[in-house]
C-alpha cells in the first residue's frame, strides 16, 4: 500500500512538473520572434531596429551572426536572442575543443551581450542544404559549444541547435510519410541524439510560399495561406488546412521514424514576401504572417502535436536588397526602413 501511495504521489508530481513545463513553453512560444537579416544597403542602425522591435512588443530576435554592433543594442532593449554561429566558424569550433569554443563564445558573443539575453545558439544555417563542406564539422562544433556553456554554467539556459532547410526531408507529403534525406542521416543521427540529451529543439526554416512557387500546379496558394477557401487534406485520422502544419508534422514524423519523437520542433524562419512574384503581395503576406502570430499566441500546436506550442521566428524585419536569388528573396521585410509597417499586422 505504501509503495502504491508513493508511486501515486510521484505520478502527481511528475504530472505537475510536465504541466508547468508545457505552460512555460506555451508562454515562450506566444512571444513571436523576428529574424534580423543584415544583407542590405539601406538598413537602419541596430539601435533603431531594437527600438522598433520593442515598440511593437516583440521580445525575441534571431541574429544570423554575432554582430558586435547589433548584439549590445538588442540586449540593451531587453530582447532575448537566438545568436547564429556562422558556417565558416564551424571548422575552428569543431577542432578547438571546449576550451577553444569557450574562448570564441566569450569574445564573439558574451563580450557584447549579457548571458541572460542569450537563449540559443543556432550553430550553422542550412549546412546540409548548400554547405556540405561544413557538414562533418557541424555536430562536433555543437558539442564543443555546449561543453563550453557548461563550463560557464550556462548549459541549463542556453540551448544549442542548428537551423535546417526543409529540404532536409526526402519525403514530406502526406505529413505522415515524413522522412529525412538518407544522405543527411550520418550527420542527423548523432545530432538528434545530442538534441534529445540536451533538451534542444530541431530547427527548421519553413516557407510554404517557396513550396507554392516550386510546385504551383499541386500546391494551392489558399492551402499555403491557412485554408482560405481550400479543401482540407486528410492524412489518416488527421486533417490539414495549411502547409505550415503539414511541414512541421512531416518533421515530427521523420523524428519519430528515427526514434526521437520527444524532440521539439522550432521554426527558425518563416514568412511571406510582398513583391517579386505574382503570389508575393502585401495582402498575402499580411494574411500569412498574421495567422502565424495568432497561432503562436494561442500555442495551438499542430494536428500531430495538438496543444504543443511551436516556437516561431518570422522572416524578416526589413527587406534585404543585397540577398542573392530570385527577386522575391529581397522582399520579406515586415517593416520599412523608416519603421512603418509594410502591411497591416499586429503583434500584440
Amino acid at each position: 500500500m505504501a509503495t502504491r501511495i508513493a508511486l501515486c504521489l510521484l505520478g502527481h508530481v511528475l504530472l505537475a512538473v510536465a504541466s508547468m513545463a508545457v505552460a512555460a513553453a506555451a508562454g515562450d512560444a506566444g512571444k513571436i520572434g523576428i529574424c534580423h537579416g543584415r544583407v542590405g544597403s539601406n538598413l537602419p542602425p541596430p539601435s533603431a531596429a531594437a527600438a522598433l522591435l520593442k515598440r511593437n512588443g516583440i521580445t525575441k530576435a534571431r541574429l544570423f551572426l554575432p554582430d558586435p554592433a547589433v548584439l549590445p543594442a538588442f540586449a540593451a532593449a531587453g530582447i532575448d536572442l537566438m545568436v547564429g554561429v556562422p558556417n565558416e566558424n564551424l571548422t575552428f569550433l569543431a577542432a578547438a575543443g571546449p576550451e577553444g569554443a569557450a574562448q570564441w563564445l566569450r569574445s564573439a558573443v558574451l563580450a557584447h551581450a549579457p548571458a541572460e539575453r542569450v537563449r540559443c545558439l543556432a550553430v550553422g544555417n542550412e549546412v546540409l542544404y548548400n554547405n556540405q563542406f561544413y557538414a562533418p564539422h557541424l555536430v562536433p562544433a555543437m558539442r564543443n559549444l555546449h561543453a563550453a556553456l557548461a563550463t560557464l554554467g550556462l548549459d541549463g539556459r542556453v540551448k544549442v541547435s542548428s537551423a535546417h532547410a526543409s529540404s532536409v526531408l526526402a519525403a514530406s507529403y502526406p505529413p505522415s510519410a515524413g522522412a529525412f534525406d538518407a544522405a543527411s542521416l550520418p550527420v542527423l543521427r548523432p545530432m538528434l541524439r545530442f538534441l534529445a540529451d540536451t533538451g534542444a529543439p530541431f530547427m527548421v526554416n519553413a516557407y510554404p510560399f517557396i513550396s507554392h512557387v516550386n510546385d504551383p500546379a499541386n500546391v494551392q496558394l489558399a492551402y499555403a495561406l491557412f485554408g482560405a477557401g481550400a479543401a482540407p487534406v486528410q492524412d489518416g485520422a488527421l486533417v490539414y488546412t495549411n502547409l505550415f502544419d503539414a511541414t512541421v508534422d512531416a518533421l515530427v514524423a521523420a523524428l519519430e521514424k528515427e526514434g526521437f519523437d520527444g524532440v521539439p520542433v522550432a521554426v527558425t524562419e518563416t514568412g511571406w514576401p510582398t513583391a517579386g512574384h505574382p503570389a508575393a503581395t502585401p495582402q498575402n503576406a499580411a494574411a500569412y504572417n498574421a495567422k502565424i502570430v495568432e497561432r503562436a499566441a494561442r500555442g495551438v500546436g499542430t494536428p500531430k502535436r495538438p496543444g504543443v506550442p511551436v516556437e516561431v521566428f518570422l522572416f524578416d524585419l526589413y527587406d534585404e536588397d543585397g540577398k542573392p536569388g530570385p527577386e522575391f528573396e529581397r522582399h520579406f521585410g515586415i517593416f520599412r526602413a523608416d519603421g512603418s509597417k509594410a502591411y497591416d499586422i499586429n503583434f500584440a
